[in-house]
């Protein structure tokens, strides 16, 4: 796709801010400290464009100063200080915004899978300057000759998580809109004990902390040297709400082992189905171990809850773990089962037990993944782990700075194998979007097993049901003959009765005859007690 890059500004704060050095919590250092990209797509009103596409960029501008005020962290620069360790330095040194222009329209994205064409849309990070001349947000505006833009934001994973990047992004809309800030962020990252020494007693209580492990290796391998070379292809899949609900129906009433006596979430289902399609379409051995990556958010597991508008990493990856071989001979609520068990692990207790065990290690490098700077250290959950994040419940949707809301908003880049993506569908219909990266070797193999496999419940389901109505209705039909046979039994048995009893004068209701006109003798007659004799 061509793209020509016309400008580059330094935005700073509209305002001075507060120049200090921010620790940072221990989430804050571990897991990937580069950028992550996300991408909106917009076709404003043909009307709108007439009357305001000179001051597009000009808004965006003014109004990401002024957002900057109370995001002033975001202007500043990360410093390393040693054993693998980071400090925020706030300086109010700015982000970079881009402004650009391509030939190309929208219509040439196709479907808006991510693909090598966003590399241009989404402003690049030089991982060849030190970190502390690094920006922590990039912005590219890219104008198509259709009259469509694309908005990109790089923005630093050791700043923000998921929810804190789209805190940013919403206020910094809002603002653009001339509304004014609904939620201020809050800073104090003391409140996960950050910038603290390791608690004098290690806590009684222990827990095992596997995320911390690197994850498996394929079976006979020593490294995963081999498998960060192989290329990668992204693909966007879609299951529409049927599909989805076939998924859940499908994990609950195959596996009734659930906690808490909750019948697995969507996010639960869905993503037991993902590890399992992965594992055949990568052709795993029966004894191959595999792990799943999980984001679990603990702003609301703490006791007491972190402040609202928390901004930095709160999010926790932990793992569920298996074998090939169960997850695919096992029913689909056996791997929702696993997932919902390393979930359940984050607890107020456990990541309180988290924060001391990393303060307790002398070099956090280990934990982090430094891939995007050169580095072939760190956890990589590609072949044949598997990291599936939830954006099910973030506000990702109607991102409008003026010119209405989005056509597309989505990950920028996504070209590590393993690395996939759980978005709410844009209609609000109940669908979900998975935006996967796999090998290239596997992802046909991916996309047969992810929905045929669907396709084979869902029929299995109906065979079910078909089976039970049939079962049903020859009860029914059987029950309904053997009633008629009865009854006819009864007829004849009551048949013979009154023959027989004809003769001597008397019928069948001789009883309820006797007791009506019992009744009428007391009234008067002495007809009664003579027919009652």
């Amino acid at each position: 796709m061509p793209v020509t890059f016309k400008t580059c500004y330094t935005v700073r704060p509209m305002e001075q801010t507060l120049h200090e050095r921010l620790p940072l919590s221990e989430w804050d250092q571990i897991g990937t400290i580069t950028h992550v990209p996300i991408i909106y797509l917009y076709r404003p009103p043909q009307n709108w464009l007439s009357h305001n596409n000179a001051t597009m960029a000009a808004t965006l501008k003014d109004s990401l100063s002024r957002v900057l005020v109370p995001f002033y962290p975001l202007a500043g620069r990360l410093h390393w200080i040693g054993n693998g360790r980071l400090e925020l330095h706030c300086n109010d040194k700015g982000v970079q915004f881009v402004e650009a222009e391509s030939t190309s329209t929208l219509q040439d994205l196709g479907d808006f899978s991510p693909s090598s064409e966003y590399h241009h849309l989404v402003p690049t990070v030089d991982y060849t300057l030190p970190i502390h001349d690094l920006p922590l947000v990039l912005v590219q505006l890219t104008n198509f000759k259709c009259g469509g833009i694309s908005l990109s934001i790089n923005i630093s994973h050791a700043v923000a998580d998921g929810p804190s990047a789209l805190h940013f992004m919403c206020e910094w809309a809002r603002l653009a809109r001339g509304e004014t800030l609904q939620t201020a962020p809050f800073l104090d990252r003391r409140v996960l004990r950050a910038g603290e020494p390791p608690l004098a007693v290690f806590p009684t209580t222990r827990h095992v902390h596997t995320e911390f492990d690197h994850p498996p290796l394929l079976l006979g391998q020593t490294g995963y040297t081999e498998e960060r070379k192989k290329k990668t292809t992204v693909a966007i899949l879609k299951l529409s709400k049927r599909q989805v609900e076939t998924l859940r129906k499908t994990a609950n009433e195959s596996w009734c082992e659930h906690s808490n006596g909750r019948g697995y979430s969507r996010y639960e289902s869905v993503t037991g189905h993902v590890w399992r399609s992965a594992c055949k379409a990568r052709g795993h051995r029966e004894k191959q171990p595999t792990a799943l990556g999980v984001c679990v958010d603990s702003r609301g597991r703490m006791q007491p809850p972190l402040p609202k508008g928390y901004f930095g990493n709160a999010t926790l990856d932990v793992v569920a773990t298996s074998v090939a071989g169960d997850l695919v001979s096992k029913p689909l609520g056996y791997a929702a089962s696993r997932i919902r068990e390393a979930i359940e692990r984050v607890s107020d207790e456990y990541v309180r037990s988290g924060i001391e065990f990393l303060k307790r290690q002398e070099d956090l490098s280990r934990f982090q993944d430094l891939y995007a700077m050169g580095s072939e250290k760190g956890p990589f959950y590609g072949n044949p782990n598997l990291g599936v994040v939830s954006w099910l419940t973030l506000p990702i949707y109607g991102v409008d700075f003026g010119w209405g809301k989005e056509l597309y908003m989505g990950p920028g880049t996504h070209d590590f194998d393993g690395d996939s993506l759980l978005l709410p569908g844009p209609d609000g219909d109940g669908s979900l979007l998975l935006a996967l990266c796999l090998q290239v070797d596997h992802m046909d193999a991916f996309k047969n097993h992810f929905y045929q496999d669907i396709v084979c419940r869902r029929r299995l389901y109906h065979a079910a049901t078909l089976a039970d109505h049939t079962w049903t209705s020859w009860m029914l039909i059987v029950s309904h003959v053997a009633w008629m046979q009865i009854a006819s039994h009864v007829a004849h048995v009551l048949d013979y009765v009154d023959n027989f009893t004809a003769a001597s004068g008397t019928g069948r209701h001789g009883c309820e005859n006797r007791e009506d006109n019992t009744g009428k003798a007391a009234a008067g007659g002495e007809h009664g007690g003579i027919v009652g004799q």
